[in-house]
């Protein structure tokens, strides 16, 4: 097997293929059908015809929070906070973005009229995120005075649109800074079709962190350090899966997060907890066999995921064919559909 490396995961994106708004309706992005030997340009409400009766597929229910925190320190510097996780009696823990970087016992004056007292980095001493304990409920405080934490690569500021668009139309479990993307595909209409069809469904959660936009910064890949996220599997998804196996049916994941979690699972025998799983080529699979996905960033963990799942060569000549074409990359971009490779 050929050993990678970080610079085998680069590639020269067009930056104006980089979606910065939704398209008009969910359903109408583009799909690109990379399960045949030809790559096939489809529009996203044709998924039911590529897929057959009694498949499963598999979503993310995350909720994402408007996370994004804006304030001061008692001098008046500017601190923008970025809530990863909420913890018990009003903790946080969060990303601090500030000039420098103020001493535990702090307080936070935020916009809205609230405070924020840091307590320290988290999980410890040497930690890279921070512990603040809020002045009241941390979710009531986000739906209040929270922003909607778009990618980094989105340069708009978030607006009523993206209250709505940056969320699935079955996110149900709040916690996500970053939308499970592939699932932002699918409307009311596109899953009554694929009910129509006798594609089944089921959920599982993955609290999407910030590290997802995280680069990898060591060109020997196993030398990277995995983001941490929390994961749970209902035991009606699992018996979901059992089920599909035995009528002989494909496990399709919406989402790179929803591969995290099921393999996870596989692996660890963990039906909840938290994951620090990388897939790279060479990975051995055990649940999913189809995977629906948006088009990742370069030199990305995930796009090192998508490759092992369907061939590094083969994902390449997708993702060249998908420039070519002017597909719309990341979060508010187009999606393709992948089977794993043999």
């Amino acid at each position: 097997m050929r050993d990678f490396t970080l610079g085998d995961f680069d590639f020269a994106l067009p930056p104006e293929l980089i979606a910065q708004h939704p398209a008009a309706q969910r359903s109408a992005s583009r799909l690109l059908d990379g399960t045949r030997p030809e790559p096939a340009d489809r529009i996203f409400h044709e998924l039911p015809l590529l897929l057959d009766a009694g498949d499963l597929l598999v979503f993310n229910d995350t909720q994402v929070v408007k996370a994004r925190l804006f304030g001061e320190k008692p001098t008046g510097g500017k601190v923008e906070l970025l809530v990863e996780r909420v913890l018990q009696d009003r903790e946080v823990v969060a990303h601090m973005k500030v000039s420098k970087k103020p001493p535990a016992g702090t307080v936070l004056r935020m916009q809205g009229g609230f405070s924020a007292t840091l307590q320290g980095r988290w999980p410890d001493d040497e930690g890279e995120l921070f512990r603040f304990a809020l002045s009241d409920d941390p979710h009531s405080l986000m739906e209040r005075h929270g922003h909607v934490p778009l990618p980094p690569y989105i340069r708009h500021g978030d607006t009523a649109q993206d209250v709505q668009r940056y969320q699935t139309v079955f996110a149900r479990r709040p916690g996500a800074v970053a939308a499970p993307t592939a699932a932002l595909h699918f409307d009311q209409a596109l899953l009554a079709r694929l009910d129509a069809r006798g594609v089944r469904r089921a959920a599982v959660t993955l609290h999407v962190g910030a590290g997802t936009f995280q680069p990898v910064k060591t060109e020997n890949l196993a030398q990277h350090r995995m983001h941490s996220e929390w994961y749970e599997l209902p035991p009606a998804t699992g018996q979901a899966i059992a089920e599909a196996r035995a009528r002989g049916a494909r496990v399709v994941a919406v989402g790179t997060t929803t591969v995290r979690t099921l393999e996870s699972w596989a692996l660890t025998g963990l039906a909840s907890g938290d994951t620090r799983i990388f897939i790279t080529p060479g990975f051995e699979f055990q649940v999913v066999d189809r995977l629906v996905t948006n088009f990742h960033l370069p030199r990305s963990t995930l796009l090192m995921l998508v490759s092992a799942f369907a061939g590094y060569d083969r994902i390449m000549d997708l993702y060249r064919h998908a420039i070519a074409q002017r597909y719309r990359f990341f979060s508010y971009g187009d999606a393709m559909l992948l089977d794993r490779t043999p």
